[in-house]
């Protein structure tokens, strides 16, 4: 087999998925597996704790919510305007590797009853901190 080609598989089929931190994809499932479980329990410190101290959350129709103030106060929007007490993310592709990067995926958000309030989709930047992975910058918009 030429030297060259050797190389070329070796490097294809040992390196991990291009693009991919394998790091950070397992890191943001584990978060993103307890983030509703803070409107379950009406719980913002959990929520907060998803979010990097600089982070902010952009969501539609509104200004930017940055900071832990921000975040506290988006979740208080959540949880007592619009009785959010559940829902899912489904993660269709992350990106990027290094201290930054960006998942892609869908949403379904429910109130207290289990009822289905909305679904859409998200781009979230992740940052590597010292305290692990966290989401930067959050944006969302809604299906409907």
């Amino acid at each position: 087999m030429n030297k060259l080609l050797y190389v070329i598989m070796v490097l294809l089929f040992s390196a991990p998925a291009l693009g991919q931190d394998k790091t950070a994809a397992a890191a943001i499932a584990a978060s993103n597996a307890i983030y509703f479980s803070a409107f379950e329990k009406g719980d913002s410190s959990i929520f907060i704790d998803r979010y990097a101290p600089d982070a902010c959350i952009l969501a539609p129709d509104m200004q930017p919510m940055c900071g832990p103030a921000g975040v506290l106060a988006f979740f208080q929007k959540g949880y007592y305007e619009y009785g959010l007490r559940n829902g899912k993310f489904i993660t269709k592709e992350i990106y990027g590797s290094g201290d930054y990067v960006t998942e892609y995926g869908l949403y379904e958000s429910r109130d207290a009853k289990g009822n289905l309030m909305g679904t859409g989709k998200y781009l979230v930047l992740w940052k590597k901190t010292d305290k692990g992975w966290k989401m930067f910058r959050d944006s969302f918009s809604s299906d409907h």
